[in-house]
C-alpha cells in the first residue's frame, strides 16, 4: 500500500499548502486525498481516522462552498475572527465527541488506539470546522493535533504518513503566519 499512501500524502500536502495560501482549490485536492486515506486507515485498523476521512469529505465540500462566498479581490479567502466564547464552546463539543467516540471504539471495535485516535479525530473535526469557517485559530489546533498524529503513525508503521504529518506541523505554522498577515491587512483595509 506504500504507493497509494505516497499519492495520498502528496495530494494532502498540496491541499494544505494551498490552504496556507487561502486558495479555494485546497478543497477539491483535499477531497481526493481524504478518500484515499479512508481506505489506508481501514487497512491499518485506525477506524476513527477512517471515519474522520469520510467526515472530512463532507467538510471539504462545505468548506469549498463557504470559501467561494468569501473571496477577496485577489481570489483568496478572507480570514474571519473567532470569539473566545465560541472557541471554548466548540472545544468542549470536541471533548465530548472524543469521549463518546473513544468509548465506542474501545468497547465495540478492535481499534489499535481507541481513546487517542478518537480524541485526535474529534479535535481534527473542530480544526476542520474552523478552517472551513476561515478562523486563524484552526492553525493552532492543527499544530497540536498533528504533533500527536506523528507519534500515532510512527507507532502504526505508517512512516510516509508520519513524515507527512510532521510536514503538516510546519505547514500549519506557515498557515498561521500567512493568515495572521492577511488578517492584519484586512483590518487595515477595513475588511476586518
Amino acid at each position: 500500500m506504500t504507493a497509494l499512501e505516497l499519492l495520498a500524502a502528496l495530494l494532502s500536502a498540496w491541499g494544505v499548502w494551498l490552504t496556507t495560501r487561502r486558495n479555494p482549490w485546497c478543497w477539491p485536492i483535499g477531497l481526493v486525498s481524504v478518500l484515499l486515506y479512508g481506505g489506508i486507515f481501514v487497512d491499518a485498523k485506525l477506524y476513527s481516522d477512517a471515519l474522520l476521512q469520510m467526515i472530512f469529505a463532507f467538510f471539504l465540500v462545505y468548506g469549498w462552498q463557504c470559501w467561494r462566498q468569501h473571496l477577496g479581490n485577489d481570489g483568496r479567502v478572507l480570514v474571519a475572527s473567532l470569539s473566545r466564547r465560541r472557541a471554548l464552546l466548540e472545544l468542549a463539543m470536541g471533548s465530548i465527541g472524543a469521549l463518546l467516540l473513544g468509548a465506542a471504539m474501545h468497547f465495540y471495535t478492535d481499534a489499535a488506539l481507541p481513546w487517542l485516535d478518537a480524541a485526535l479525530t474529534a479535535f481534527s473535526l473542530v480544526a476542520q470546522w474552523w478552517q472551513a469557517r476561515r478562523h486563524i485559530a484552526a492553525w493552532w489546533l492543527w499544530i497540536a493535533v498533528d504533533v500527536l498524529y506523528v507519534g500515532v503513525y510512527l507507532y502504526k508503521s505508517l512512516t510516509i504518513t508520519a513524515v507527512l504529518y510532521a510536514g503538516f506541523v510546519a505547514l500549519a505554522a506557515l498557515g498561521w503566519w500567512r493568515w495572521r498577515q492577511a488578517s492584519i491587512q484586512q483590518t487595515q483595509a477595513g475588511f476586518g
